[in-house]
């Protein structure tokens, strides 16, 4: 029997993870902790381990998953920037590639509608009994240019439903898919071109060495006053500090963010009763023309059923020694 480290596991992972298995009869222990140097004895005995984003998959990790003879890293998602690739010797590597391109989109999308429209500030006006529009006055995304940084299936499913708002779009990716690019109707342009000429920036590429804090104050300053900015890919790609400052200057007219650069201690964890606190992100709550949801993209049910569904089936498919489309070189 296949033994596996299953760690960050909340108790929706435990569900939808225990319904699949019933299928494979994995022998799985589940770990509230997260992966990393520390916690990584936890995994001698076991075949292999089950990852998420914030688990820290680094050299130091990997050398004692391979004195514990860990053969498998099972991540349970589709980016892989927390993983040492170049270090990961005989183990290998799997990942879930794309569960639902539509959740998270649908939910870059809820950003953007809750800033143009101040939906929040609305509600929680009228739960006081005040019905007034003073300062709730939005603009349509109809019309509007619209950048969207990254074409890839999440990037395309949020072009389609812009253009549904008949807003006008453009891109940027380092791999240009032409065919999409005349089949939905946009134009790519180089960054400066998109910086400059964009009302709203909503950013669905990988975090890469090229892509890290892609938005900074350099980017911030070639974009129009009181642009939106949507990230729902990965924190890293803004600078934090950056952000703040331009924000400040009311250079940035809102932001929805679903991921922050230092979540990993904070997101998809219940700290209200901690005393512990980051800076940044206390100033970002703090500031009205902003948005943040807790890496909750991707949290649909369709998302999770695919999640638990394709991870299952990796594993089955690198122990039976099968092909295996998701495994990472």
């Amino acid at each position: 029997m296949i033994k596996i480290a299953f760690f960050d596991t909340k108790e929706y992972d435990k569900k939808i993870f225990n319904q699949y298995n019933k299928d494979y009869g994995y022998d799985i222990t589940y770990f509230e902790t997260t992966l990393n140097a520390e916690t990584a004895p936890l995994t001698k005995g076991f075949d292999a381990v089950c990852v998420f984003v914030h688990d820290k998959v680094d050299k130091k990790t990997l050398k004692i998953l391979k004195e514990n003879e860990i053969k498998l890293i099972a991540l349970r998602c589709a980016g892989f920037n927390n993983v040492d690739l170049e270090n990961k010797g005989d183990i290998r590597v799997v990942r879930v590639p794309q569960y639902s391109p539509y959740a998270v989109a649908e939910h870059a999308v809820a950003l953007l509608l809750n800033i143009t429209r101040k939906l929040y500030k609305s509600y929680q006006r009228t739960r006081k009994y005040n019905f007034t529009l003073d300062g709730l006055l939005g603009f349509d995304i109809h019309g509007k240019t619209v950048g969207v940084i990254g074409t890839g299936k999440i990037g395309k499913v949020f072009i389609k439903i812009m253009n549904g708002f008949g807003a006008n779009v453009i891109a940027y990716d380092v791999y240009p898919d032409e065919k999409a690019s005349q089949e939905l109707g946009f134009k790519y342009v180089d960054l400066d071109e998109l910086y400059a000429k964009s009302d709203i920036i909503s950013l669905h590429c990988p975090l890469t060495p090229e892509t890290e804090k892609i938005i900074n104050s350099q980017s911030i300053k070639k974009m129009k006053k009181g642009v939106i900015l949507i990230n729902c890919s990965r924190g890293k790609l803004i600078d934090t500090k950056s952000l703040i400052k331009e924000m400040e200057t009311g250079k940035i007219g809102g932001v929805g963010l679903d991921v922050y650069e230092d979540e990993d201690e904070f997101f998809l964890r219940d700290m209200s009763n901690s005393y512990k606190r980051d800076n940044n992100l206390s100033i970002l709550l703090s500031m009205p023309n902003l948005i943040i949801t807790s890496h909750q993209a991707f949290f649909t049910s369709e998302a999770l059923n695919k999640i638990a569904s394709d991870t299952c089936k990796n594993i089955q498919q690198i122990f039976n020694n099968e092909e295996c489309e998701n495994e990472l070189k």
